[in-house]
């Protein structure tokens, strides 16, 4: 009795199935333009993500090299150097901090423009559904 059900059961769940495909492939047909589109935007966000790769690489390599800069100066106060040698790493440790600043800025827009590129492809996936 209960593989009659089972068996019943499943040729039902089988019977709708088959009667609601055709609405939903009617609903899902994408044109070639649409197609286009939505790989351009993948794409995109695609670029965006080795961008930001990039920027967090040189950012890492920026902050890399500010510590040994500042490494340099306490080594160079300890053993007394010269002014002129404390002035030149005081300046590399503020041209350092200026490159670590543009590294954030630069990382923060390529967020901005993946973040907005997604949003485009999802605005894109939902137009391209419903045409």
């Amino acid at each position: 009795m209960k593989t009659k059900s089972l068996v019943s059961l499943g040729l039902f769940v089988a019977a709708l199935g088959l009667a609601g495909s055709p609405a939903i492939g009617a609903e899902g047909t994408v044109t070639p333009a649409e197609k286009t589109e939505l790989k351009q935007d993948r794409k995109e966000i695609r670029l965006d993500r080795k961008e930001i790769k990039s920027d967090r690489r040189e950012l890492r390599k920026d902050r890399r090299e500010l510590r040994g800069d500042r490494r340099e100066l306490r080594r160079d106060l300890k053993n007394g150097a010269s002014k002129e040698e404390i002035a030149h790493d005081r300046n590399e440790i503020a041209q350092d901090r200026a490159e670590v600043k543009s590294d954030r800025k630069e990382l923060k827009q390529g967020r901005v423009e993946r973040h907005q590129d997604r949003k485009e492809l999802r605005t894109d996936r939902r137009a391209a559904v419903k045409n």
